[in-house]
């Protein structure tokens, strides 16, 4: 694709990485097959090679209007477009530019504007949005539908211990096992999902240490950015990432060998780490490091001897691959391996690649699509008649649990011995 990018973005960092973006696309088309959004709307504007031309056509210097935010906001950053694409173009990293740039071009409605700074005041806290939790529970019975199943229900009580307790996995299913192996590894605990399921994580922590491996927490550490840095708050992303960095870098120092995501949406952002601040001379380097420790958990068990692990059983289990993890990391099938492996029985499940409408604040901003992709999923996840649903993803559980009676858990869970 031949460009001619405009005088105010030609010569930044960020021009002429959408330059080469650009450049790479071919307009073959192969990505319409692939998105979400353009199955559902049949628009070219509302898939991969229409943004691709927008997103050109407002760096050329273009006039862009409330229609061009419209398209771009509807995408879901699902990246199966970059999946199927045979010239590896990363339309999220254009995407992601486009936006930032839009957003200073074409000012938001005020309710739009209001809506996003909400959710960017509150869900990357814990404290805040365990409280607004509360309330949305005890209002759950006058809201709306929609709003209403959007609630989770409250999560299993855990606790934690010091590191010089001794317990066991058996003495109790909520417990942190004690820090006592050689081996060690971070874990993010992250904002929604220490206060959604804060379960996950600690089930991470028992199944890690049967295996001979020590999960650390790192209580400075906390949302990984990809909120704010997709809501094109991109310099308030970066604080998250740098808060993050410095968190996290004296356990490196100490031969902590890995970093361990329980969230794919997490995971696929501090991957990202080393190209969202690869032009900060304090944390370049700092974050190509992190981004290179960094591990789902996924790929941690691959490598692991899981003999120790309980088994399937036969238990029958549909699997949603987040679009986070097999698109954004390109981890296809690595969590099917791994529980097929011990013994459980994998559903089939329908066109697989399509996302599942939760998206981050996709569901909350785009409720209509969401809603209509939530049941062209589940509807291919019910078809083989599981038990339940396992995901990898917090956004993806809570997100499917509203709309199904069948148990969703992480897929995680399901190798702890409580389960």
């Amino acid at each position: 694709m031949q460009t001619q990018l405009a005088d105010f973005i030609k010569h930044t960092p960020e021009g002429l990485e959408a330059d080469a973006i650009l450049r790479s696309c071919v307009h073959c088309g192969l990505c319409t097959a692939t998105c979400p959004t353009y199955q559902l709307l049949g628009d070219e504007r509302d898939g991969p090679r229409g943004r691709i031309y927008l997103i050109k056509q407002m760096l050329e210097g273009q006039s862009v209007s409330a229609k061009t935010q419209l398209h771009l906001d509807r995408c879901l950053t699902c990246r199966a477009c970059e999946t199927v694409c045979p010239s590896g173009v990363r339309y999220g990293r254009l995407l992601d530019i486009g936006r930032d740039v839009l957003e200073k071009k074409v000012p938001r409605a005020w309710l739009d504007w209001l809506q996003r700074k909400g959710l960017r005041m509150i869900l990357p806290y814990p404290k805040r949005f365990a409280l607004l939790l509360h309330v949305g529970r005890w209002l759950k019975p006058v809201l709306p539908g929609y709003w209403a199943n959007k609630i989770p229900k409250s999560p299993k009580k855990t606790d934690s211990v010091s590191k010089t307790e001794s317990v066991s996995l058996t003495d109790s299913v909520s417990i942190w096992p004690e820090i006592r192996h050689a081996r060690q590894m971070l874990v993010l605990e992250g904002c929604v999902q220490s206060t959604l399921a804060p379960s996950i994580n600690t089930a991470a922590a028992r199944v890690l240490d049967r295996l001979g491996i020590s999960l650390i927490r790192a209580p400075a550490a906390g949302c990984c950015g990809a909120l704010s840095y997709h809501l094109s708050a991109r310099e308030e992303g970066l604080g998250f990432m740098r808060r993050n960095i410095d968190a996290w870098m004296p356990y490196l120092e100490q031969g902590v060998e890995a970093i361990v995501m329980t969230a794919s949406g997490c995971g696929v952002m501090v991957k990202d780490y080393a190209a969202a601040l690869q032009h900060d001379p304090a944390y370049a380097e700092k974050a190509a490091r992190v981004s290179a420790l960094t591990l789902d958990f996924a790929e941690v068990l691959a490598r692991e001897d899981l003999s120790l692990l309980p088994t399937g059983q036969g238990r029958r289990i549909a699997i949603q691959s987040p679009c986070t993890l097999q698109h954004g990391q390109q981890l296809p099938g690595l969590v099917e391996g791994i529980l097929a492996g011990q013994g459980f029985a994998l559903a089939p499940v329908a066109n697989p690649h399509l996302c599942c409408g939760s998206a981050g604040t996709y569901s909350i901003l785009q409720p209509d699509l969401s809603l209509r992709l939530l049941h062209g999923k589940l509807a291919a996840l019910e078809a083989g008649k599981p038990e339940c649903i396992a995901t990898a993803n917090i956004g993806c559980l809570t997100h499917l649990q509203s709309g199904t009676n069948l148990p969703v858990v992480h897929w995680l869970e399901l190798l702890d011995f409580r389960c």
